[in-house]
């Protein structure tokens, strides 16, 4: 099974000399890889040590491809057994990307902040292993209740990697990522994003206003630098019966 797999990746070649970083080059390979109907139809994607030997480099360069894939619900892993490609799963990139507060703005429907809160706090391991951090390091956690004047519609629970230089004494009342470029130097380049239907559970049927097993729009978004590197990871949960999310897709 091992060797199977592993010819499926013999046309793929990492470009050492190519000034685009060595984990874009593996997150590229992998995208057209599930594309692929055997890995469509479930078979286990080459392990990360026989890939990282395969293409020259590093198991935590090809851990670090995998892990945004993951984090954008396209691949499914689990420990003991390997990673799939996830079911029903689409994937589609949303162009015009900017922050929900100008979003917003932008189609004249103001809203404000009903709650933030901020604190530092110890991440999860799969946080961990997408901003590259230890095991015992604190980040940046802000959660925000947002919607107009008629009620809250919106709860956005954003993790932030040390390096955007954020802290709980910043003003997080402005918008976000204007805050982010002008006082601290990060840009936000890219917004991979996964997005399901999930039910209301306890906590969010307190926050949102609506009935636990209420529908409930879920997002997953990682933000990017320019180089790519993930700075935020951010959970939202909107109220499926005041949001629709819309994609543009062009031919």
């Amino acid at each position: 099974m091992v060797c199977t797999n592993i010819h499926t990746i013999m046309d793929f070649e990492i470009d050492h000399r190519s000034s685009l970083p060595l984990h874009m080059q593996v997150e590229s390979m992998l995208r057209k890889l599930i594309e692929k109907p055997e890995y469509k139809n479930g078979k286990l994607l080459p392990n990360e040590i026989n890939i990282a030997k395969r293409l020259g480099i590093s198991r935590s360069t090809v851990r670090q491809a995998t892990n945004k894939l993951v984090f954008e619900s396209l691949l499914v892993r689990k420990k003991g057994v390997g990673t799939r490609v996830a079911k029903n799963s689409i994937t589609t990139q949303l162009n015009n990307w900017t922050s929900f507060t100008h979003e917003m703005d932008e189609k004249g429907l103001p809203f404000k902040n009903y709650s933030i809160k901020v604190h530092m706090v110890v991440p999860d391991k799969e946080i961990q292993q997408l901003f590259g951090i230890g095991a015992d390091e604190k980040i940046l956690k802000m959660e925000r209740l947002k919607g107009p004047d008629s009620g809250p519609l919106v709860f956005f629970i954003s993790y932030f990697h040390p390096r955007t230089g954020l802290s709980i004494q910043d003003d997080f009342s402005k918008p976000l990522y204007e805050t982010l470029e002008r006082d601290h130097h990060i840009v936000a380049a890219l917004s991979k994003e996964g997005i399901s239907a999930i039910v209301a559970d306890a906590k969010l049927s307190k926050v949102l206003n609506v009935k636990t097993g209420a529908p409930i729009l879920f997002r997953k978004r990682v933000v990017c630098d320019p180089g790519d590197r993930p700075f935020e990871y951010n959970l939202g949960y909107y109220r499926a019966d005041r949001f629709t999310y819309t994609i543009d897709i062009a031919r």
